[in-house]
């Protein structure tokens, strides 16, 4: 039987021209595993990032009469309220982002596979354990950088026509925006996965990891403002008053403020609100010398400063919890 091929007919194209990308080996296992995690993670950064954009342009709207985005007047302040409600309860949501994530990602990624013996099946296969857990790790890492990072950035476009009304001091636009949002959550996470290494039980560790981010997150939020460089204003009152408090620039957040005497002592700024009258109080400020005021505050411009710094100490934090899961992965695992 003839073997000649009709010339006109073409060549079957190889095998390899028509395979499409697609995961494979221990990254497929992660994913399959995990898949309902994962999925659940992309469907809600996307429903965020709907939201973000939707009252983003609700806001611009509210702004145009106004003359935005060149705002020539402070008039939009007073009609102001209800969209800062908005964005102040959008950013509340978003701090307890990773509070959530390190419940349900991070205590739940490691420790169903100890406590149900799955991990002594992987550690019988040809497959290392560290590899096993540095793509759990990689994979789960990367969807929440992108994630978190989508969710910082979107939240921070949507304050940016009113950015002058934003308490950059608190959580909800502090820990919301920039690479905060980013450190937190992988620092959490991280924690989360610890904790199931350890505890072994999946809900055990979930409840136990609630509790641990809570307390981080009252701690971040003491050590918050000890980030920046406090800068001092003084004044001195040349008729031996110390007269109104000095005016500080524009979106700074106080520290604090105190009087100050002549001889340069800092005095509360409660002292003498005890008198009676106006009259009995500058009295009772002229027996005290107070002649003036030190007021210290952090200006707006160290924001950005202080975040980094932050996410950096949180990064670090990270590290070490993610080289204390792998030791201990290769080590007592099973």
């Amino acid at each position: 039987m003839s073997t000649m091929t009709d010339p006109r007919t073409p060549a079957a194209a190889p095998a390899e021209a028509t395979r499409r990308p697609h995961l494979s080996g221990m990254t497929w296992l992660v994913w399959r595993q995990h898949r309902a995690a994962y999925w659940t993670l992309i469907a809600l950064t996307v429903a965020g990032l709907a939201g973000i954009a939707w009252r983003r342009s609700v806001l611009t709207d509210y702004l145009a009469p106004y003359g935005w985005p060149h705002l020539k007047s402070d008039d939009w302040v007073q009609g102001f309220t209800a969209y800062s409600q908005q964005l102040s309860q959008a950013g509340l949501a978003l701090s307890f982002v990773p509070i959530l994530l390190a419940v349900f990602v991070g205590a739940p990624l490691l420790a169903p596979d100890l406590e149900n013996g799955t991990a002594k099946l992987i550690a019988a296969q040809s497959v290392s354990r560290v590899r096993w857990i540095a793509n759990k790790l990689v994979i789960t890492g990367l969807l929440l950088v992108i994630g978190t990072t989508l969710l910082s950035v979107a939240y921070a476009w949507w304050w940016e026509p009113a950015k002058s009304q934003a308490g950059w001091t608190e959580s909800t636009y502090f820990d919301t925006t920039g690479p905060v949002p980013v450190a937190l959550t992988l620092f959490l996470v991280a924690a989360g996965v610890l904790i199931g290494t350890l505890l072994r039980r999946t809900l055990t560790a979930m409840v136990v990891t609630f509790f641990f981010a809570v307390f981080s997150e009252v701690v971040w939020s003491l050590t918050r403002l000890h980030l920046g460089t406090p800068v001092t204003l003084a004044t001195h009152h040349a008729a031996g008053l110390p007269g109104q408090s000095p005016a500080l620039p524009a979106g700074a957040f106080e520290i604090d403020s105190n009087y100050v005497t002549g001889s340069g002592k800092l005095m509360g700024w409660g002292t003498c609100a005890h008198e009676a009258d106006e009259k009995a109080v500058e009295v009772c400020l002229r027996k005290l010398d107070v002649v003036g005021w030190s007021t210290e505050y952090l200006p707006v411009s160290q924001l950005s400063t202080m975040q980094w710094l932050g996410a950096g100490i949180l990064f670090v934090l990270t590290a070490a919890l993610v080289a204390v899961i792998v030791l201990r992965g290769r080590r007592r695992l099973v």
